[in-house]
This record gives C-alpha cells, structure tokens and sequence, in this order.
C-alpha cells in the first residue's frame, strides 16, 4: 500500500548549540559507550567543568540525540522530534506567511 504523510502545519527549527532546544544533555561518555547507533555527526557541547555533552529530545518513542545540521520539529500538541537537514525540505515544505 502506497500512501501520502498527512499535511498539517508544523514548526521547523534549525538546531542550535545554546537556545535551549534540547529536553537534555548526555554525557558524551556514555553515549560513546552504547554503541548502537552512529556517533560521528552528534552535537558536543563542552561544559565549564570540561565534560563533554551530547543534546537531545525526548518523544513518544524515547530520545533522540541531536546531529550537526539537524532542525527541532515541533507538532501542533507540542510534541517534538528531531529531522536531518538533508531530508527535512523532502518532508515538510515552507507555508508563505
């Protein structure tokens, strides 16, 4: 069976370091150390303390860790999910305001 993604507006917003996007940081460490999903793309973010942390958003599926040009998609009753910038515009076209 073929089917279309339902159209309803969302808001897409390009991830960055310092906004306050994120539901929460990892420590790189321990993200490092699963090893099951691919690590070389994720954000860092460096703490004053020297730790290394890793971004990420929380969904209805678990977290999601926060890739460099990633955008923050935010749905009409709030949840949020994350979509590579490489196919987010394949999914979601701008509405002219």
């Amino acid at each position: 069976m073929k089917c279309i993604r339902a159209a309803f507006e969302v808001e897409v917003e390009k991830y960055e370091v310092g906004k306050g996007m994120e539901d929460g940081v990892e420590l790189w460490t321990d993200v490092m150390t699963r090893g099951w999903f691919v690590t070389d793309a994720l954000v860092q973010i460096k703490k004053d303390n020297g730790a290394i942390v890793c971004p990420y958003i929380i969904h209805k599926r678990g977290k999601t860790f926060i890739a460099e040009g990633d955008y923050i998609i935010t749905e009409s009753d709030g949840s949020r999910h994350v979509c590579s910038g490489d196919k987010i515009f394949d999914r979601y076209k701008p509405v002219e305001e």
